[in-house]
């Protein structure tokens, strides 16, 4: 096993006397995808707000290739080559292609008062780092805005790419996506691992999750609900875990009651607990 780039142990949030985050243990290898599962309020944003510099943790260790930091700004991470790709992509919209891919970091040519944007290498490299991640654009000038929400996370994945990251965090990249262009996602994250990034997915389906993940690491109430190799866990029970079948089971019997037993949501959701167990 290599040397993981990102290991983080027991690693722990406190605003005061209320707890965001505890006890949550997990690693992030070169070549490999660590999926963090959670629904809304698990933890996972503020998981990945101190893996990206964006917040400090108060309690556990964080190393970046076995040596402990403590991350003060996302500038500390990026340095690291530790780059988070959000779910609204830092993008502008009616900028073009190979604007976005260098915005902030446009490289010039000339001196003095001749000085300018190499807009032709910034076309040329745009095209290309595009192309070598699989996305084949007809035209790098059209605005970013007029490309699928599936196409912009992968221009901003190879943007990352591009400017150094060894790990890419990625905030629920297929949240709001449909089937085809999550696909499409999910084929530049395999990419991405395969060009020998860590990769950290943030996702609150497991179904997503599954097909690309090497480790998963379950999130619930701000706490780790275990740490899993592939190996170690199938799709279902994973979907298990994600689905919480004993909170599941107690909302079955209420509903039950309430609504009574012949009830077709009732009838619904006592299918789905039965499915769960077999």
């Amino acid at each position: 096993m290599t040397t993981p780039i990102i290991e983080v142990t027991d690693i722990g949030k406190r605003y005061g006397n209320i707890i965001a985050l505890a006890d949550v243990t997990t690693a992030v290898h070169p070549g490999e995808v660590t999926c963090v599962l959670g629904d809304n309020g698990a933890g996972k944003s503020t998981f990945i707000k101190i893996l990206a510099g964006a917040h400090e943790h108060t309690d556990g260790r964080l190393a970046v290739d076995g040596e402990e930091r403590h991350f003060s700004s996302p500038r500390e991470a990026l340095a690291l080559g530790i780059a988070t790709v959000y779910q609204d992509l830092a993008v502008v919209p009616l900028m073009p292609v190979w604007r976005n891919f260098f915005l902030g970091s446009e490289p010039t040519k000339g001196r003095g008062p001749w000085k300018r944007l190499d807009v032709d290498f910034m076309k040329r490299t745009t095209k290309s780092e595009l192309s070598q991640m699989g996305i084949d654009l007809r035209d790098v000038d059209q605005p970013i805005g007029t490309l699928s929400g599936g196409e912009r996370q992968c221009v901003a994945i190879a943007r990352a790419v591009y400017f150094g990251a060894r790990v890419l965090i990625l905030d629920e990249p297929t949240a709001a996506l449909g089937v085809k262009q999550s696909g499409v996602v999910l084929r530049y994250i395999a990419r991405a691992r395969d060009r020998g990034l860590g990769v950290v997915f943030i996702t609150h389906n497991p179904h997503h999750a599954y097909p690309v993940g090497d480790r998963f690491m379950l999130l619930r109430r701000g706490r780790s609900m275990g740490d899993y190799p592939k190996t170690e866990m199938s799709l279902h029970e994973l979907t298990a875990a994600m689905a919480g079948g004993s909170e599941l089971e107690a909302l079955s019997h209420e509903l039950a009651e309430e609504l009574g037993r012949d009830s077709e949501v009732a009838k619904a959701l006592e299918s789905e607990v039965k499915e769960l167990r077999t």
